[in-house]
């Protein structure tokens, strides 16, 4: 074997060692991305259960259940909404109309089971996803103007 056809081996097996390498590294990133959806994003295009993801939106007034540790309440978007269940503490500034931002999974009822509650921190801020999926179903409330 010539040392140019050895050069050209070593060339090949490196360069398929590395797309190897990043065929697992972009795997690994897959499956830790949590996405965000809003109710109505679920509504047209259902997540399948046991997928963690992010689900925000707006507390829906008078849909929250206090039972012990275990909270149940919807999410909605003003279009849409989702039934959630969290077992835990919620934040202290959680409440019926705020902006909520909810980490779990779609059991096989359509119910999202939470393993994380985030509350908007003041009267000013919203998470940009919320806001976001606010301003498309035409429900946003600027700064100010509740």
């Amino acid at each position: 074997m010539t040392r140019k056809k050895q050069r050209l081996y070593f060339v090949i097996a490196g360069m398929s060692i590395l797309a190897i390498a990043a065929a697992l590294v972009l795997t690994s990133f897959e499956d830790s991305l949590v996405f965000f959806h809003s109710p109505s994003d679920l509504a047209e295009k259902p997540v399948p259960p046991g997928r963690t993801f992010r689900l925000g939106g707006l507390v829906e007034e008078g849909s929250v259940i206090k039972q012990g540790v275990i909270v149940q309440f919807r999410v909605t978007d003003m279009a849409e909404a989702v039934p959630v269940t969290f077992e835990g503490l919620l934040p202290d500034l959680f409440r019926e109309g705020q902006g909520v931002v909810t980490e779990g999974q779609l059991n096989e009822d359509g119910v999202f089971v939470a393993s994380n509650v985030l509350a908007k921190h003041d009267e000013n801020y919203m998470p940009p996803e919320v806001a976001e999926s606010l301003k498309k179903s035409g429900h946003w409330q600027p700064e100010g103007n509740k």
